[in-house]
């Protein structure tokens, strides 16, 4: 019945990363947790499924031009060594601590992206853009906390692309899963490494994942980006409240 359920986590999760960009390991680790799995394992047992998920949720927005060439290749650029160094460092800092961390970021990005986006802000962000040390700085710092919390990073990517870059949503979405896409591979060799991945849980969430990421993506084209911008922000900050709450005071 373990199994079962973390195949309905894969659907879940799958659905949210084709949907907003987002949802890897930040929805999966804390999911995977409460369908009992230790501390490491559930952060790192998602990541075998994030690479295929991303990828075709990529595509289906690559298709539409909903990617940005430039802001993605730097994004590599300053994300990827900051990823091993923080996956490295996730042997420092004990599992349920970065349970718990992982849910309050959520939250925090969660209350910002309700606000939102003016047209003044929309402008700077493209200026902003034009400068790729500022773009490889942001994907740096994205990058530590993507190793560290064995996360995809579209859940730190997205509301950085929107809020400093002044991608629109959908925008912001499609080129977060094709970093992301880059970004998960170190993080899960390291992982891998260090023996933290449950593979029997990281197959079946797969199952689920990978279909509903294309799914979903497909149907994201047809929702207006303020709606699917309102909805991810909700999203955030109603799953971490519940998953703090559970981890600090009821589990």
């Amino acid at each position: 019945m373990q199994l079962v359920a973390i195949g309905v986590a894969g659907l879940v999760v799958g659905s949210l990363f084709g949907l907003f960009g987002v949802g890897g390991s930040s929805f999966a680790t804390p999911l995977m947790s409460l369908l009992g799995l230790s501390g490491f394992a559930a952060i790192a047992s998602p990541l075998p499924a994030t690479i295929p998920a991303a990828l075709v949720g990529a595509r289906q927005y690559a298709r539409v031009g909903e990617i940005d060439a430039d802001v993605a290749r730097w994004s590599l650029v300053g994300g990827i060594p900051a990823t091993i160094a923080g996956a490295l460092l996730s042997r420092v800092v004990g599992g349920p601590a970065l349970l718990v961390a992982s849910g309050v970021v959520l939250g925090v990005i969660g209350v910002r992206v309700l606000r939102p986006i003016s047209a003044a802000s929309v402008a700077a962000g493209a200026v902003r853009r034009d400068r790729p040390v500022l773009i490889t700085a942001i994907a740096a710092g994205v990058g530590l906390f993507t190793g560290l919390l064995a996360n995809g990073g579209g859940f730190l990517l997205v509301p950085a692309y929107l809020l400093v870059l002044g991608l629109s949503m959908r925008r912001a979405s499609g080129t977060s899963l094709l970093v992301i896409t880059a970004l998960t591979i170190p993080t899960l060799v390291t992982h891998w490494a260090l023996g933290h991945i449950d593979w029997a849980a990281a197959l079946v969430f797969a199952l689920g994942s990978v279909p509903a990421s294309w799914l979903m993506s497909r149907r994201a084209q047809h929702i207006r980006t303020e709606h699917l911008q309102r909805a991810f922000g909700v999203l955030l900050v109603a799953f971490s409240l519940w998953f703090v709450v559970y981890r600090l005071f009821l589990k």
